[in-house]
């Protein structure tokens, strides 16, 4: 059963865990089976790795920068979900 996710205003920080899983699979992201905090999300122009980390969200954007190189961004986890999703969903 899905869980009615908060505001999407509210801060990163003030959603349990399983929300913000449910969050990320709602918008088409996969979990790592050996790395739970892992995510990963395929766009058709882009693909990125998300994780969860100690003080923030950390994207990878793959092969998006001058010569392939990942782009990665960080997002304090004070952001709102709103903000967050704009921000990454955007691409790189």
């Amino acid at each position: 059963m899905l869980m009615t996710l908060p505001d999407s205003e509210t801060p990163l920080y003030n959603h349990p865990l399983p929300k913000l899983e449910q969050w990320l699979g709602e918008l088409g992201c996969q979990q790592d089976r050996d790395q739970l905090n892992r995510w990963t999300v395929k766009r058709p122009t882009w693909e990125a790795e998300i994780l969860f980390e100690v003080e923030e969200l950390s994207v990878r954007y793959l092969h998006a920068g001058e010569g392939m190189k990942d782009i990665v961004r960080s997002f304090k986890y004070s952001l709102s979900r709103d903000d967050v999703e704009a921000a990454v969903f955007a691409g790189p």
